[in-house]
C-alpha cells in the first residue's frame, strides 16, 4: 500500500500535543494567581482543575493523528478510543476518587477533634468535571488545528 506524503511534519504534531498540555497547565497557574494573588508553580504538575490538561493532550493527539493519517484511518480510530478512555477516566474514576478524599478528610477532621490523630490530608482535586474535560478537549483540538494546518 502506498501512503501519500503527510500534509505536515511529525514535529508539528509533537509541538501541538505538548503545547496543548502546557497551555492547559499554564491556565491553572494563571487561575491560581488570580484567585490567591500568589504564584504557585506546583499547579503545573498537579492533577484536576480547569481546563483538563489530560483532555487537552489526548484530544490534540487524536486531532493530529486525524490530520496526519486521515479521520477514517485505523491510527485515528485507535487514538480516538485512547482519548475517550483517558477523558472518561479523568471525569469519572478520578473524580470519584476525589469525592472519596473529601469524605475521608472530613472523617479525619472529626476524629482529630476528639483525639490527636496524625493523618495526612488526601488530595481532593484529582479528577475533572465534565465541563473541565470538554474545555481541555476543545483546547487540544484547536491547538492541533492551528499548529498543523
Amino acid at each position: 500500500m502506498i501512503v501519500d506524503e503527510p500534509p505536515f511534519s511529525a514535529a508539528k504534531g509533537y509541538i501541538a500535543v505538548i503545547l496543548a498540555w502546557l497551555l492547559a497547565q499554564g491556565a491553572k497557574v494563571f487561575r491560581s494567581v488570580v484567585e490567591t494573588r500568589k504564584w504557585d508553580f506546583r499547579s503545573l504538575l498537579d492533577t484536576g482543575g480547569m481546563p483538563s490538561s489530560h483532555s487537552a493532550a489526548v484530544a490534540s493527539l487524536a486531532t493530529v493523528v486525524g490530520l496526519y493519517y486521515g479521520f477514517g484511518s485505523i491510527p485515528f480510530g485507535m487514538s480516538l478510543v485512547y482519548s475517550l478512555i483517558i477523558m472518561f477516566d479523568a471525569a469519572g474514576v478520578r473524580r470519584n476518587v476525589g469525592r472519596q478524599a473529601v469524605i475521608l478528610n472530613r472523617i479525619v477532621e472529626q476524629m482529630s477533634k476528639g483525639q490527636h490523630v496524625e493523618e495526612k490530608r488526601l488530595k481532593e482535586l484529582l479528577g475533572h468535571t465534565p465541563k473541565e474535560v470538554f474545555m481541555g478537549a476543545f483546547l487540544g483540538i484547536v491547538i492541533a488545528i492551528l499548529i498543523c494546518r
